[in-house]
């Protein structure tokens, strides 16, 4: 984790899809505050963040080292195919829009994976003008890692869906690899309910016994909930209070449920 000049702080900044926000963790778990920044509309994310660095309270004070944590497009390859020198060429490939992004990777060691994903140039320039150490997630990789974890919880395989900003993101795991992973937008919570039934259909998972976990923010929460309990006998709402022992990042209005577990867990 970054680490301001005095160790007990540590910055994130979240980069999402046209929203920007900044958490400051202190050396008491309880010590968090958060900050989100009101983006213009029209404008690019890069003139917003430069913009921030103007005014917002925590970028006003910003330390020589940050975590960065983006929420974009990911290619996601297994471990045993990657290939350094060719990874830009295939993630153009599967995102061809993303042409002048800058390519990066995590590796995923749990699930055998890495995460091949993109930021935007000006971007970087934005953040290298401003920091002497930029450490970069992809916003998911936290969620990934934990939500394996709580797979091996109970024998019945499991169904994962995480709802964030206009995007449906569906996972599933056999032992320590993906057995599913895709991001598809969503507009409606008719798209979602397509998704959801289209994918677990694909995985042949059994309506009587399998499971289905829900965390984010739900789009038309009792619409949603009613039709996938009329072909879903399982279906669960992961509480992020609950599940990350009430804590206090957990009480704080509007943070994403990754930026809460890469607060809580870490990358």
């Amino acid at each position: 984790m970054a680490e301001t000049t005095n160790s007990t702080k540590r910055l994130t900044i979240r980069i999402g899809r046209g929203t920007l926000a900044m958490v400051e963790q202190g050396a008491d778990s309880g010590d968090i505050v958060y900050e989100p920044y009101v983006v213009k509309s029209g404008v690019s994310i890069a003139a917003n963040l430069r913009e921030a660095f103007k005014n917002s309270d925590l970028l006003l004070q910003a330390p020589p080292r940050v975590r960065v944590s983006i929420d974009g497009d990911v290619l996601m390859v297994p471990v045993e195919q990657f290939d350094e020198s060719t990874m830009e060429q295939m993630y153009r490939h599967a995102f061809p829009s993303n042409e002048q992004e800058v390519i990066f990777y995590n590796v995923l060691p749990d699930v055998n994976a890495v995460a091949v994903f993109s930021m935007n140039k000006d971007v970087r320039l934005v953040l290298d003008d401003h920091f002497k150490d930029v450490r970069l997630v992809t916003s998911m990789l936290p969620v990934w890692r934990h939500l394996h974890q709580r797979s091996f919880t109970g024998v019945r395989p499991k169904l994962y869906a995480y709802f964030h900003e206009k995007h449906l993101e569906l996972f599933a795991f056999r032992q320590n690899r993906f057995r599913f992973c895709n991001s598809f937008p969503i507009s409606h919570v008719k798209d979602a309910l397509y998704f959801i039934f289209y994918v677990w259909k694909q995985l042949q998972l059994q309506p009587e016994y399998d499971e289905l976990h829900l965390v984010g923010n739900l789009p038309d929460k009792d619409v949603l909930m009613e039709e996938l309990k009329r072909f879903l006998d399982k279906v669960h709402v992961i509480n992020p209070q609950a599940d990350f022992n009430q804590h206090p990042v957990t009480a704080i209005d509007g943070v994403p449920y990754d930026l809460q577990t890469l607060v809580v867990k870490g990358r």
